[in-house]
């Protein structure tokens, strides 16, 4: 009991898409068919890099922690979205649900430091080339992703914690495939004033530092590719910047918008399509983008192979 006569919630239902059953059937096909392809970019890149001594730099390494991310990531929210599409009042329990809430935010707030991380790696490889070996140790390069990974399990623990000081007692549908954290707080029978403050500041650490910091860097991977004299390794570094650039405005693009836009903006429907592009879309398209356009990669694919 919650005093007087408020009962706690001890489970929610997901209400995920409200489509016809058709094509709840259909979006269920091409989502598995997603996280298919997302856990075997991602495995892949993994097992390359873990299996051919080529790959063992400081570059790989951080490619190596995304994908644990990515796979992490997709696993703690597509099943549960797959669930729903087949048996739409499957209930999800109060524990599970802030768990699963917990989990989101670890990896989401650990990949936006690992694109940060990433980006100073390309800016210390292309603008000091000769000094890359001596600035990116490899204590400094696990220093950084010891860090990325705490900061995000940190952040996590922040606003689970204050999730858990609400009452739940009313309502207990969720208008989202996930435990996404503003939907379940739309739920709490208090104020929730201060989650939407700590959610708002920390967005301005995790999402527009983050964001600024990689801008920097690119920009100053530009200026240094546009001093390049032969076309064709201008062209090759173009070809890798932009593509991770668009990873990168991808990522954080939605993340800026579901979380520091006003509200009134974007009806619930909308954020859920922005939130398959978080949940499916940026997992299984980090492998093509990251690695399989690279000649080392796809060298050491070969190789593999060929064993």
């Amino acid at each position: 009991k919650m005093g007087g006569n408020q009962t706690s919630v001890t489970e929610f239902i997901l209400l995920g898409f409200c489509l016809g059953p058709r094509m709840q059937l259909l979006l269920f096909r091409i989502f598995s068919l997603f996280y298919t392809f997302t856990l075997l970019g991602n495995g892949t890149i993994l097992g390359l890099i873990f299996l051919d001594p080529r790959l063992h730099t400081p570059m790989y390494f951080f490619l190596s922690h995304l994908a644990v991310v990515d796979i992490a990531y997709t696993c703690n929210t597509v099943p549960q979205m797959l669930v729903n599409l087949l048996s739409p009042t499957t209930p999800i329990s109060f524990a599970g649900c802030i768990t699963q809430t917990f989990f989101f935010l670890t990896f989401a707030l650990t990949e936006c430091l690992l694109l940060v991380v990433m980006s100073y790696d390309r800016y210390v490889a292309i603008c000091h080339p000769l000094r890359y070996s001596a600035i990116m140790s490899w204590k400094l390069c696990i220093t950084l992703a010891v860090t990325s990974w705490s900061c995000g399990s940190f952040l996590a623990v922040v606003h689970v914690s204050l999730i858990l000081r609400l009452p739940f007692c009313g309502p207990h549908e969720i208008n989202h495939f996930f435990c996404e954290i503003l939907s379940v707080l739309k739920l709490a029978c208090a104020d929730t004033w201060l989650n939407q403050v700590v959610i708002f500041v920390a967005s301005i650490f995790t999402l527009v530092g983050p964001l600024c910091l990689v801008l920097v860097s690119y920009t100053c991977i530009l200026f240094a590719i546009l001093k390049i004299q032969s076309r064709k390794g201008r062209r090759k570094a173009f070809s890798t910047c932009s593509s991770h650039l668009f990873v990168v405005g991808l990522f954080f693009g939605s993340a800026i918008v579901m979380y520091m836009a006003p509200k009134s903006r974007h009806p619930e429907e909308q954020q859920k399509v922005l939130f398959l592009f978080y949940s499916i879309f940026n997992p299984m398209l980090n492998p093509l983008i990251y690695s399989l356009r690279n000649a080392e990669m796809k060298s050491a694919l070969w190789r593999a192979l060929c064993k």
